[in-house]
């Protein structure tokens, strides 16, 4: 299994789409880089290891599909066409020059990110996302609870007949991998996955709710587990409120 940070060139010339983009990215745990032409993404591959790129089709100068073309006759690497062309033909021909997968503007976080975690496994089956273990709190302290990570508890100290069910213990652990961090609503879903039912993005919402009547003292005015509006939901820790 490699260690490496997955990491993913954005070429897109709208730096709002560009932002957005490279939020995601890092809610995911990858390495987001930003080109805003077909010139300079071509610069940045020769300086940097990059696992997959994500090429608008209309850029400046070179035509994202012209760039495409010639990157997959250099390297091995995985490509993926965001573009407003939405026609079938637009993506078979995407497809049958150099893609490997094809996005229409506007999409879904959790499509985009479901589809770069496919070429991913296509290309770099031994790739696998880091995560910053080292900086993982294993004990937190939140409102009125004690949350025991490395050994699974969770007390409430003013009413101990309290407790969490194991999807809200396991949405807890998600954020709290990447405190004071953004978690798409993505990665949150495909992390759920693996722990229970296959949550809609609406449930993850309801689940959110849920944790948070439970874990603050305000649920209205949340002090650790708040919505970042684009780009999910964050696990916000004061310094001695988690134990490394």
């Amino acid at each position: 299994m490699l260690n490496e940070r997955v990491r993913i060139l954005i070429v897109e010339d709208d730096p709002d789409m560009a932002e957005l983009i490279s939020d995601l990215m890092e809610a995911e745990g990858w390495l987001p880089m930003r080109a805003s032409s077909a010139e300079e993404a071509a610069g940045i591959l020769m300086r940097e290891t990059v696992h997959l790129v994500l090429v608008d089709h209309n850029l400046p100068g070179t035509s994202g599909r012209t760039f495409a073309q010639r990157l997959r006759a250099q390297m091995n690497i995985g490509i993926i066409m965001v573009t407003a062309a939405g026609s079938a033909a637009d993506r078979v021909l995407g497809l049958e020059t150099a893609a490997d997968d094809y996005v229409v503007k506007p999409f879904e976080p959790i499509e985009l990110t479901a589809r770069i975690k496919a070429v991913l496994r296509r290309t770099f089956p031994s790739l696998k996302p880091e995560r910053d273990i080292e900086h993982e709190p294993t004990s937190l302290m939140l409102s009125d609870w004690s949350v025991d990570l490395k050994g699974r508890r969770a007390a409430c100290a003013t009413d101990p007949t309290k407790s969490l069910t194991s999807a809200e213990f396991a949405l807890l652990e998600i954020l709290a991998e990447k405190p004071n961090t953004p978690v798409s609503r993505a990665h949150i879903l495909d992390r759920l996955g693996s722990e229970s039912d296959r949550y809609i993005d609406r449930n993850v919402d309801v689940l959110v709710l849920r944790l948070r009547r439970k874990i603050e003292r305000n649920p209205d005015l949340p002090r650790h587990i708040k919505t970042r509006r684009g780009k999910g939901y964050v696990l916000e820790l004061d310094n001695g409120e988690s134990q490394p």
